[in-house]
């Protein structure tokens, strides 16, 4: 499947959809303790260089929800250390003062794995819902900063 460089996201199962279609790397599978969570959680930003994370500081701790039965992002050992190198981690489970931490990883998630782009960077997928962090009357709004990344790059690429 080609893209041809457009900007994609996966959500939530998007992000499952992205991974089965070969666009990204690795798979979700059921959560740790096999429960489906719903709750708010801290997430590190990993990289505001992309049009997604644009608006965000590098290391920043950002409330987005989540919601998943099957959110635990896996990979065998060669392509964990691949993306690793390449950095495509986009955003981690953390602690809300942004360490890394097995207590902070809500799913079983290798590496506190939130969020993950391609080598591009304009295929995006996470398990957590940044469009349920939009707005003040959701409970937050650190999730529209991702949407505003996107629309400011294509205004940037079409404007």
């Amino acid at each position: 499947m080609r893209i041809r460089g457009r900007f994609l996201l996966g959500i939530c199962n998007g992000f499952q959809v992205l991974t089965e279609a070969g666009l990204l790397p690795g798979a979700l599978v059921r959560n740790r303790d096999l429960h489906f969570i719903c709750d708010r959680v801290p997430l590190r930003v990993e990289r505001n260089d992309l049009p997604w994370t644009q608006n965000y500081q590098p290391g920043e701790v950002v409330t987005i929800p989540i919601a998943h039965g099957e959110g635990s992002y896996y990979a065998d050992t060669n392509t964990l250390a691949e993306i690793e190198a390449n950095g495509q981690v986009v955003f981690r489970y953390c602690t809300t003062e942004g360490e890394v931490a097995p207590s902070s990883n809500p799913n079983g998630s290798l590496n506190n794995i939130a969020g993950i782009c391609n080598r591009q960077g304009n295929v995006l997928g996470m398990m957590p819902h940044p469009e349920r962090a939009s707005d003040p009357i959701l409970g937050g709004t650190d999730g529209i900063r991702l949407f505003k990344g996107l629309l400011q790059q294509l205004a940037k690429n079409y404007g």
